[in-house]
């Protein structure tokens, strides 16, 4: 089976990759972890596979996230990894495919230059941008093209992506690299420093889907988890609270609630008081964190939604911008 030219919207996440082809929807999820062989270059496994490995493997073998904070940190393993997952999506084609790619706001042209490279080399004809807030306030269901405010919180694993934006474009925005992968590390501190217990990021993640909350909950829930005991060297049991959660997570989530409230005090006042009718949208897997909405509504006064399908809204919504890549390339060809 050939496929003709496809055009693909791909959400390139610190965490996970999610690709949306025109016409058929969301077509692939993987996480954005690659194992490659240090001896040979070869790539082993890349997405779920590669995830298992990680902080399992022998010397020779590395399982590494190519991007970090939302940017590419490791060149080649990226274009490894976007080949390895458009020639799943397309299988063999005649004709390569289009791609749209979402790029955090506050990139470097460097930076988007490296985007373009690594698609262009893993087989893309095209490669577009687009700026992760318009994506996911496409992806929520928002109407952009519009002249009133609506405000995006789109908080991935690497970026929190905060924008303003009226007639299809971002008034006022701001990129901070405070996200999904910054609570892991708090919860790592925090057993390191409390406990004097290490544990993986893995094992972290999972503390904060499960018991994570960064405002007081009403039922206190706990979770059993393993780690190496930094004085005996041998592994141990504990019990972990999410009051305790809280305490190791709010430093970080403060941090996304001040930049939210730098860019509402960068607002144009029109713009400001429709962003106060209309409430913030929050999009990305990082606003699943229990109760950040409720801490968000509190500092600001204003409203606070989580989108229907937070975590695939920035996907969702570069495949819904796919429809116009026509007339978008006035605008992103570069």
């Amino acid at each position: 089976m050939f496929g003709l030219g496809q055009d693909i919207g791909i959400d390139l996440g610190t965490a996970t990759v999610i690709a949306y082809v025109k016409g058929k929807g969301i077509v692939l999820r993987e996480p954005s972890v690659v194992a490659v062989d240090n001896e040979t270059n070869n790539v082993l496994a890349v997405g779920k596979e590669a995830r298992r490995m990680l902080g399992r493997t022998p010397g020779n073998i590395v399982a590494t996230r190519p991007l970090r904070d939302g940017v590419i940190s490791n060149y080649t393993v990226t274009e490894k990894m976007l080949k390895y997952f458009i020639s799943k999506i397309c299988g063999r084609f005649l004709f390569s495919p289009r791609i749209m790619i979402c790029i955090p706001s506050q990139v470097t042209e460097v930076e988007k230059k490296a985007v373009i490279d690594a698609a262009s080399q893993a087989g893309a004809r095209k490669v577009y941008l687009i700026e992760e807030p318009i994506a996911a306030a496409i992806g929520a269901g928002l109407d952009i093209s519009k002249p009133c405010g609506n405000m995006v919180v789109d908080i991935g694993g690497g970026t929190t992506d905060i924008a303003v934006i009226s007639l299809g474009g971002s008034v006022a925005s701001t990129s901070l690299k405070v996200a999904g992968d910054k609570f892991d590390e708090a919860i790592v501190k925090y057993i390191k420093r409390k406990y004097n217990v290490i544990i993986g990021e893995r094992t972290a993640e999972e503390m904060k889907i499960n018991i994570g909350c960064v405002f007081p909950k009403i039922q206190d829930s706990e979770m059993e988890i393993r780690g190496r005991d930094l004085t005996t060297g041998l592994p141990k049991t504990i019990k972990i609270h999410s009051s305790e959660m809280l305490e190791a997570l709010i430093e970080p989530a403060l941090l996304i609630v001040d930049a939210v409230h730098s860019v509402l005090e960068k607002t144009p006042p029109e713009l400001a008081a429709d962003i106060s009718d209309r409430g913030i949208y929050m999009t990305g897997g990082g606003c699943l964190v229990d109760g950040l909405d409720k801490l968000l509504q509190e500092k600001t006064g204003i409203n606070v939604m989580i989108a229907q399908d937070a975590e695939s809204c920035v996907a969702l919504g570069t495949g819904k911008a796919l429809d116009n890549l026509d007339s978008l390339d006035a605008k992103s060809r570069k």
